[in-house]
């Protein structure tokens, strides 16, 4: 069923159509390595081998699963030689080649340098982590993406062709149900597709269900897909992301479906419960103090009950951050009092708020002129806090959402004796 043209190749209209940077080297038969970062069956060993025929160099598959550095010398010397006597090239098709460590990615270096061979690289993981700089400078980047439910409805149509049905006639052996269920189960992946369909007709066959095939029966032969999900992989770092975004932005749906999705692919509880604290820090702050108490205490729930009850804790919270009040101004403001530390590390602390244990501090002037808020009206005394090179500096300023109001409208007020004690002062 493997396409051998590019018209026949499905997917992939951003890298191969009229006009883009690969359809168009592969038409000249000018390609040389390559990595290929792509899902699981979007085509990448399809297209490697394509490559191969519109250059007309000899592929030679490889797979870092299987086989090591050692056959990979021996593909070498043999590339040399077809180059030195037949003049044809060699592409090395290395399939999973993310599974090669460092110092095995080397050893394609010099080969790929001097033309011996183009290497063309396949993964599912993300280049930039699981393969080395020197590489990837050799090496121009493709990301290919996950077939589309149309293109993968045209993988079994075609699949179904041999058997000598016509493309008109595929109903007669799958529903529109069933259809659409090997459709929704592939999550476009043209192998799972393929494989799903072969189980499925082995099936009818031995039990003799009768055509068309019907939803039912594609339900009873279907394994359950397992979500997309590495939890040490890009995917980790994606969802993660997406659920920390949604919170921020206020979508509440979309939270919990990032959410579901994370704990469905056996990422770790506890670890999405210290990021729900972070962001409970992070994006929501003191617009709704109360948000870093639950997200503490459904890290406790789920402490405490496990799974599956105490995920319904860490569905609650995810609920609760996303539809509070947000600010960052406790996150900012900090980020730039950090700065400040850092470029003003030795200031030193003002004589009137320094501690005064001993006689001999008092007489230096330790904490003389310091003035107890408590013995105010107002429990508010405008004094300097701040070493002298930094006084005036604002760097906390409350937004208008949530608690953050009433603690603007706090330090509007303190704004406001202060600015008269100078008043009196000036007028004294």
């Amino acid at each position: 069923m493997r396409p051998k043209t590019l018209e026949q190749f499905l997917g992939q209209e951003h890298l191969l159509g009229p006009g883009k940077a690969l359809g168009d080297l592969i038409r000249r038969g000018d390609v040389g390595s390559c990595i290929f970062w792509g899902p699981p069956g979007s085509g990448k060993t399809t297209l490697a081998k394509i490559i191969a025929n519109y250059t007309d160099r000899h592929f030679e598959p490889f797979s870092a699963v299987t086989e090591g550095v050692a056959r990979v010398r021996e593909i070498i010397k043999e590339a040399e030689d077809r180059l030195k006597y037949q003049g044809q090239g060699t592409i090395l098709f290395c399939d999973e080649i993310h599974r090669f460590n460092k110092a095995q990615q080397d050893a394609f270096l010099p080969w790929v340098e001097n033309g011996i061979i183009t290497l063309i690289g396949a993964t599912t993981e993300n280049p930039s982590f699981e393969l080395t700089g020197a590489l990837l400078s050799r090496c121009r980047v493709f990301v290919l993406e996950a077939l589309t439910d149309a293109h993968i409805r045209t993988v079994i149509e075609r699949a179904l062709l041999p058997s000598g049905n016509e493309k008109r006639e595929t109903g007669n052996v799958l529903s529109e149900d069933a259809m659409d269920a090997l459709v929704r189960h592939a999550q476009g992946d043209a192998r799972r597709a393929l494989n799903t369909l072969e189980a499925l007709l082995q099936h009818v066959h031995v039990s003799r269900v009768p055509f068309p095939v019907s939803r039912n029966t594609v339900d009873q032969v279907l394994e359950r897909p397992l979500p997309a999900y590495d939890k040490a992989g890009e995917q980790h770092f994606n969802l993660i992301s997406a659920l920390h975004k949604a919170v921020r932005g206020s979508d509440v749906d979309g939270a919990l479906y990032w959410l579901a999705r994370m704990l469905a692919g056996g990422e770790d509880p506890l670890y999405i419960a210290r990021r729900l604290v972070r962001m409970s820090i992070e994006d929501i702050g003191l617009a709704d103090p109360r948000g870093l108490t639950v997200a503490l205490a459904a890290k406790d729930a789920y402490h405490f009950l496990g799974s599956p009850e105490g995920e319904l804790a860490l569905a609650e919270a995810t609920i609760y951050l996303a539809t509070a009040p947000k600010s960052n101004r406790g996150y900012v403001a900090f980020g730039e009092a950090q700065t400040a530390a850092e470029a003003h590390p030795a200031e030193p602390v003002p004589l009137h708020i320094r501690n005064a244990p001993t006689p001999l501090m008092k007489e230096l002037g330790y904490g003389a002129g310091y003035k107890y808020a408590f013995d105010s009206e107002n429990a508010y005394v405008p004094q300097e806090y701040l070493p002298e090179t930094l006084r005036g500096a604002k760097w906390y300023e409350p937004t208008a959402f949530g608690y953050e109001k009433t603690i603007g409208e706090r330090m509007e007020f303190w704004e406001m004796i202060k600015r008269k004690a100078a008043s009196a002062e000036r007028e004294t």
